[in-house]
Order: structure tokens, then C-alpha cells, then sequence
């Protein structure tokens, strides 16, 4: 990821939706946020089932990238089954590597509705970088950004009993086929990091394949979208988290509405306690932000930007200030805080659970 000075509402071809109006049913009680589950030791750096694989360096098409790689479809394989599994490849030439050509795969996990045709289905996205800088060598990258995929592993094994029960529910009571056709993915990238220096071409190559090769992919004309691309709900990006006291701005106005879903998720959570760390101020504080304030500002180039250029709307969860380890050999699990791991987990899984809908299907609602 890299800041340059941009306007952000002349130079990108935002698509703003409305915000939505959630329902009661919808909106998540103080009792479900208590029943949001953190992921205790399974953050643990040395043996958590979660994170642990994932803190060794994983450069583009080394072993370390092919353990974790195996370790993301294991964990689906192994504990989410009703998740479909596909991957994206592609391989370029790096200014590091010459000639040669290096291979890069992105992961995607989704889980639809049993009903839904695919060109109908709408899709809550989260995604995250797997890889790691290729040197110095050694680097392990855990706040950039194993953490953040250990998150998302925590997401969703946080909501998949939820969402089988609701339309499970939703299939015995009848459903409206024509609104009912929500479903969740999740993207796991291959190659954000530069291999020598920041720039269009050094950069970004799983997401700017992906993006590409999801905007080309039509679906058939009776289809409600038109492309894997435009079926995308919101796109949630997640990126440099696992520092103490983060701050992570709401960086365009399209989705303020839905930084501020999060934010005030994590107010409620903290007002009940829920939360572990003390920071002097909150994860997500920019909620009364102003209109007027969106029109100039950094653009930090990151895997949304292939997404966004092509319309998405991107909810992009990343502090502003780069955390002290950033791109040093001190970014390891010894320098993460679990604490704020660990709330993060639960501040987007609440996010993803109040999106979805999922607040009364989960265990114990009364």
C-alpha cells in the first residue's frame, strides 16, 4: 500500500448507492453483540490454529506463500464445507525477477444462498493480502497483513452456523427469490507488495488480474448482474491491522454510511465491555465527518483500487498513519497486539453479522 495525494471525487468513477435503512430484525442487540465470539488462543502467534500458520514470510511463489496457501483451503475444507472454493491465477514479470515469470494466486471463499442462480446473487465482500515483502529476507509481514487474514478466518467461521439457519429458515417459510439473494465472499490476494519500488506496474498483480478478469466474466442476459464485478455488495478491504491504538479514517464518501455502521458497532461493543484493548481513542473515529472534507485527500493505492476504478463501492478498513513495524523486521507476532486482534475480529464479524442479517439466528437470541 502506498499514499498519494489524489482527488478522490474528480479522479475515480464512484458508484454511490443509497444507504439502506436496516430493520429491526436486522440491527444486532446488545445480547448479540455478547454473543460475538472472539478468537481467544486461536490468535496466539506461536500455536493458534488461525494465525500462527500464516506469520512466516510468504513471498509470491516461495514455499512459505504455498503453506499458507494450503492452510486458508484447509481451514475452509476442513471446517466450512458448505463454502465453494475457487481460485484466480496469473503470472508477470517483476522488475526484481526480470525475465522470469511469477506466479500469483488469489483465494476466494464464498458461501450463497442454496436457491440463487449465480448471475443473481449479491455479495458482502472482505478481502486481505496473504503475501509478504519479498525482501528483506525473513520478513514475516504481521501486521502487513497476516492478522488481517487471520480475521477474516475468524469471520467466517463466526458466521457460518448463522447463515445456514437463516435460510434454512427462510426456505421452510417461503422465499422471495427476487430479494432474498445475499451471500458473502471472501478474497485472499497474492501479490500486493512491490518487489523493488511502488508504482502501477510493481504492484497490486493478483488484485488488478482478479478485477480484470471479473469485469469480463458476463453473466447470461437474464441475469440480475452483469459480472462477478457488479454483484459485488461492498467491498471490504482489510489492511495493516493488529497494531496498538489504530485509527482508521472513513476515506470516501460513498460508503461514509457504511464506516459509520462500523463505527458505531464499535462504540456499542465498548460501551458493553465487549472489547479487550484501551486505546485513547476509537479504532474508527471519523464518523461525524463532513461532506466537504471528501473532496481532496491521500489515496492510498491498495488491492481496492483495481475494484474501485471499475465502480465497486470499497469500505477500505486501514489506519492512516502506518504503524512503527511497517516494512521492518520487527513487523512479527512478538510485535502484534492480540488485544486489538482480537477486536478487530469481532468488530468486522458484528459487521458482517448486522449486514447479513444474521442477529437472530444466532445462538441464544431471545
Amino acid at each position: 500500500m502506498y499514499p498519494r495525494m489524489s482527488s478522490l471525487l474528480v479522479a475515480l468513477p464512484f458508484l454511490s448507492r443509497v444507504s439502506p435503512t436496516p430493520s429491526p430484525a436486522d440491527t444486532l442487540t446488545n445480547h448479540d453483540l455478547r454473543n460475538i465470539p472472539s478468537p481467544g488462543d486461536d490468535f496466539d502467534v506461536e500455536t493458534g490454529s488461525l494465525l500462527a500458520p500464516i506469520l512466516v514470510p510468504r513471498g509470491p511463489g516461495t514455499e512459505g506463500s504455498h503453506k499458507v496457501q494450503r492452510h486458508l483451503v484447509d481451514f475452509f475444507t476442513a471446517n466450512l464445507p458448505s463454502w465453494v472454493i475457487s481460485s484466480e491465477n496469473s503470472t508477470s514479470r517483476t522488475p526484481a525477477t526480470g525475465e522470469r515469470e511469477v506466479p500469483f494466486s488469489n483465494w476466494i471463499f464464498r458461501r450463497d444462498p442454496p436457491w440463487a442462480d449465480v448471475g443473481s446473487v449479491t455479495r458482502l465482500t472482505f478481502a486481505a493480502h496473504f503475501d509478504s515483502l519479498m525482501e528483506p529476507q525473513g520478513f514475516v509481514g504481521a501486521v502487513d497483513s497476516a492478522a488481517s487474514c487471520a480475521m477474516l478466518l475468524h469471520l467466517a467461521r463466526s458466521i457460518d452456523a448463522a447463515l445456514g439457519a437463516k435460510w434454512a429458515a427462510m426456505e421452510e417459510n417461503g422465499v422471495d427469490t427476487l430479494r432474498d439473494t445475499q451471500g458473502v465472499q471472501i478474497i485472499f490476494f497474492d501479490g500486493e507488495e512491490a518487489f523493488a519500488e511502488w508504482s502501477d506496474a510493481d504492484s497490486l498483480y493478483g488484485s488488478r488480474s482478479l478485477a480484470k478478469e471479473w469485469e469480463s466474466t458476463k453473466y447470461g442476459v437474464l441475469s440480475l448482474y452483469r459480472s462477478p464485478l457488479q454483484a459485488i455488495d461492498i467491498f471490504v478491504l482489510l489492511d495493516l491491522l493488529g497494531a496498538p491504538s489504530p485509527s482508521v479514517p472513513s476515506y470516501y464518501l460513498p460508503t461514509h454510511w457504511a464506516y459509520q455502521k462500523m463505527a458505531a458497532l464499535e462504540r456499542r461493543m465498548r460501551a458493553l465491555s465487549l472489547l479487550e484493548s484501551s486505546p485513547r481513542r476509537p479504532f474508527l473515529p471519523d464518523s461525524k465527518r463532513d461532506a466537504t472534507s471528501f473532496a481532496r485527500g491521500f489515496l492510498i493505492e491498495d488491492d481496492h483500487m483495481p475494484f474501485m476504478r471499475r465502480g465497486v463501492d470499497v469500505l477500505h478498513v486501514m489506519p492512516n498513519m502506518y504503524p512503527r513495524v511497517w516494512h521492518t523486521m520487527e513487523d512479527n507476532g512478538e510485535h502484534l497486539d492480540l488485544d486489538t486482534c482480537r477486536d478487530w475480529s469481532r468488530i468486522v464479524t458484528a459487521f458482517a453479522m448486522e449486514w447479513l442479517g444474521l442477529g437472530e439466528y444466532l445462538p441464544g437470541r431471545v
